[in-house]
């Protein structure tokens, strides 16, 4: 038996996460949502694969009128993702069994009402259909008023500060029915920032994930290393594997999920393995319906191939596929890509240096890595042998 924490149990659909209850796997469709047929046929595959949740984007009245449909095709339980619209909620709520919010993007919509009131509307979504809420932090998008108050060498308090507050209201508004996330593509940060939290609050379940992870099997390896530390403490009561894979392949990341668990369980680790801070580190999001063209996941692949003459250097390159994470959460990364449907964004750290056709990319991405392999030889960063 893995050990766990204390938390509460929340139920969501047929599944009931926390309080000593299976770890649920979870993954996310990365069809468009307006596709039905598809959008069915891959909440299906995640279901027999093993899926207890599963998570599709809601960006507008198209996809939610299309989710009415999809909801009467699968038995999957749903978790709709709000993205910025918070007031897509109630369309959603009759056809799903959870809705997941992110603090930071409260602030995208109607930016004059205090994060806190839009807090309450959901709360009364939740109520009103008896849903599941998860609360979801993600490193690249905190919450504007938390980050500009972040500590001096502490860049996780930010993460801590607005998921604790916003259990904070959930409490004081008599709902508890709500799980908390907190993700980065950092495994140590992932096992910091989680591990800080369940000794705040250990009454709370936690979803664990690491946010673009990447290719496999290299986003499996950081993933494992990040569930095996946490899980083996207790902490964790759902999981996602965030995988770049064609959409054939989704059902990979329940796999590697399970497979997970079951290692654990059975007493077989690899933490001796340590995610290495002084190599080449590529992170990519997962494959989602919110990618624009699906030559993201190709282009994915055509950097980490590229790249490997870097794999000694501490460069970290962000490839991602949407408008919705691109720009923020490629801020942090030595060189950045972000995809839109007929051009590639990029960025070196948080400067704009320009936008290209697919087809163009490649090259210039090169060329800014040799320039930044140049550099670090110049300043004695020495390739190992």
């Amino acid at each position: 038996m893995l050990p766990r924490n204390p938390t509460r149990s929340v139920q969501i659909g047929t599944v009931t996460v926390g309080a000593g209850h299976p770890i649920a796997v979870q993954s996310m469709c990365a069809t468009h949502t307006t596709d039905i047929d598809a959008t069915v046929a891959q909440a299906e595959d995640l279901r027999r694969a093993g899926a207890d949740v599963v998570r599709i984007a809601v960006d507008s009245r198209k996809d939610a009128e299309a989710l009415a449909e999809i909801r009467r095709q699968t038995k999957a339980n749903l978790v709709v993702d709000l993205q910025e619209n918070y007031r897509m909620a109630e369309v959603v709520a009759p056809h799903v069994d959870k809705l997941r919010y992110n603090p930071g993007h409260l602030y995208h919509h109607e930016r004059e009402k205090p994060w806190s009131d839009k807090v309450r509307y959901l709360v009364k979504v939740a109520q009103d259909h008896g849903l599941a809420l998860r609360v979801g932090v993600n490193c690249g998008s905190v919450d504007p008023a938390k980050a500009a108050a972040g500590e001096a060498g502490d860049p996780l308090a930010p993460m801590l500060a607005s998921a604790s507050e916003h259990c904070e209201l959930l409490d004081s508004l008599g709902f508890l029915r709500y799980v908390v996330s907190l993700k980065d593509s950092d495994p140590s940060k992932v096992v910091e920032v989680n591990s800080r939290f369940a000794r705040l609050r250990p009454d709370v379940p936690l979803h664990l994930g690491v946010t673009e992870a990447g290719l496999p099997p290299d986003g499996i390896i950081k993933t494992r290393i990040a569930f095996e530390q946490l899980i083996s403490q207790g902490v964790g009561d759902t999981i996602r594997v965030s995988l770049t894979v064609p959409n054939s392949r989704k059902s990979e990341e329940i796999v590697a999920g399970k497979q997970i668990l079951k290692d654990l369980s059975e007493g077989r680790t690899r933490s001796v393995v340590r995610f290495n801070p002084d190599a080449l580190n590529i992170i990519s999001c997962p494959s989602c319906s919110r990618v624009e063209n699906e030559a993201f996941i190709e282009l994915a692949q055509q950097v980490k191939e590229m790249s490997a003459f870097a794999k000694d250097y501490a460069i970290t390159i962000a490839v991602m596929g949407c408008r919705v994470n691109g720009p923020g959460e490629t801020d942090d990364a030595d060189l950045g890509l972000w995809c839109a449907p007929n051009y590639v964004n990029l960025k070196r750290k948080t400067e704009e240096l320009g936008a290209f056709p697919y087809d163009q990319i490649l090259p210039r991405l090169q060329g800014e890595l040799e320039q930044l392999v140049a550099e670090k030889k110049a300043l004695g960063v020495v390739k190992k042998a």
